[in-house]
């Protein structure tokens, strides 16, 4: 069991990180032109760390999450709330996707969007580290 929660504090770690550092990725990518050939690195490298770092750290995060709560016992009120909060950072995963989509089209002004994004994903990430430290339920 131990290995399963490494596994899950590790994958939620990564999740976390790449959900606060992706949004500046991409207000970056949307700021001024540069070169060509930057611009479409920049894009290769936004759609590379969603696809290949962030969905699969959320996927094993949440996988290993639920083998956790199956092989420990029961279903306590602080860990319904904990899976709420959870919620929220598949939301702010989907709106970097979004996100993600819309600088490849070249649309600009996405900075106060990803701000947005960023603040959002910091208070839910707060909250689920409150959650499971103090279980106040």
């Amino acid at each position: 069991m131990p290995w399963l929660k490494l596994l899950h504090i590790s994958a939620v770690i990564v999740w976390c990180g790449t959900l606060l550092y992706l949004p500046t990725l991409i207000a970056s990518a949307t700021g001024p032109r540069q070169a060509p050939v930057l611009e479409q690195a920049h894009q290769r490298v936004l759609r590379g760390l969603f696809t290949f770092v962030v969905t699969p750290a959320a996927l094993v995060a949440i996988a290993s999450g639920t083998a956790i709560f199956v092989f420990m016992g029961p279903l306590t009120v602080w860990l319904i709330a904990k899976l709420a909060v959870v919620g929220l950072l598949v939301l702010s995963h989907a709106t970097c996707g979004l996100l993600v989509l819309k600088a490849e089209r070249g649309e600009t002004r996405l900075a106060g969007l990803c701000a947005a994004v960023t603040v959002f994903s910091m208070a839910a990430i707060a909250l689920v580290a409150w959650l499971v430290l103090r279980k106040p339920f």
